[in-house]
């Protein structure tokens, strides 16, 4: 699990995908969350708005169209 550190009190999720390497842009975060990838504190979401705060866990799949997906595990903490 890979631990995401942030200075203020949330991030958007669809901030965090691209700020977590995850998403190369605004656009493809969009699609992964609208396409039911993400899981927020193990519950699908599907609002890119969704604030994120310390302590919670993103799971962020992406389906392979040949061989496993590729899942990122996140842990989010807050600096300081």
């Amino acid at each position: 699990m890979k631990k995401i550190e942030i200075e203020s009190e949330f991030i958007k999720l669809d901030q965090l995908l691209k700020f977590a390497e995850i998403a190369d842009s605004g656009g493809m975060a969009k699609i992964l969350i609208a396409e039911g990838c993400v899981k927020v504190n193990g519950s699908f979401c599907t609002q890119r708005g969704k604030k994120i705060i310390a302590d919670d866990q993103v799971e962020v799949t992406i389906k392979a169209e040949f061989g496993k997906p590729e899942i990122h595990k996140l842990q989010i903490v807050q600096r300081g």
